[in-house]
């Protein structure tokens, strides 16, 4: 685990040690119910993670408060050394109440990051490389709803799902949506408030210059 900055003074580390002792005690706790590696595991307030047996965490992983991470998957939900999930973020692999699809899961590969209030899908299997930084507010969806028949209602026509590959030292900034069928290559950057329906090049920065559109009533 990386320490502390040697800019950092003597209150503010104290803050940040009181802040953070809570979440190795809450950590410590719970790390029993999981598939885990030797090494810290720290858990904020108010964080909801349900199906733990099909959860494997690695070492120094840092759930944040009020994130929710969901286990129910036909594969394991794994997250790698020195993961980091945000404050308020949701990994939804399947419904609530086990009813539909059961999900294909998440792969969080070591030292990447997922923002303050992101949403992951992983109805489809979401894998994500080494070195990732996602930003707050990004959404990624591994699942796309039938809606061919235009005599039935869109909910009963079900769901299909090629699932969503983000390789290795990607950076994707913040509100950034990622729909399914998607890989984004290495070495890669996403500019903010972006929109991903296809593949995207390795080595490359990628945004959405969105054109406004301004009419009379």
């Amino acid at each position: 685990m990386k320490k502390i900055s040697n800019d950092v003074g003597i209150l503010f580390r104290c803050q940040i040690y009181l802040d953070t002792i809570p979440k190795i005690i809450r950590g410590m706790a719970q790390g029993i119910f999981f598939n885990k590696k030797e090494g810290l595991l720290f858990v904020g307030k108010k964080v909801k993670i349900t199906n733990r047996q099909n959860i494997e965490v690695g070492r120094n992983v840092k759930f944040e408060s009020h994130s929710e991470i969901q286990g129910l998957a036909n594969e394991k939900i794994i997250f790698g050394n020195n993961v980091t999930i945000g404050k308020g973020v949701q990994i939804r692999p399947s419904s609530y109440y086990g009813v539909g699809h059961i999900g294909d899961g998440l792969v969080i590969e070591d030292n990447s990051s997922i923002g303050p209030n992101g949403f992951i899908g992983c109805a489809g299997k979401v894998k994500i490389g080494k070195q990732v930084m996602i930003g707050p507010n990004v959404t990624i969806i591994a699942e796309n709803h039938n809606f061919n028949d235009q005599n039935m209602a869109i909910k009963n026509q079900g769901v299909h799902q090629k699932g969503v590959n983000i390789n290795d030292n990607v950076w994707i900034g913040a509100n950034v949506t990622i729909l399914d069928g998607v890989t984004i290559h290495s070495n890669t950057v996403i500019g903010a408030n972006t929109l991903i329906t296809k593949d995207i090049p390795s080595n490359t920065v990628f945004y959405n210059k969105r054109t406004p559109i301004l009419k009379e009533r």
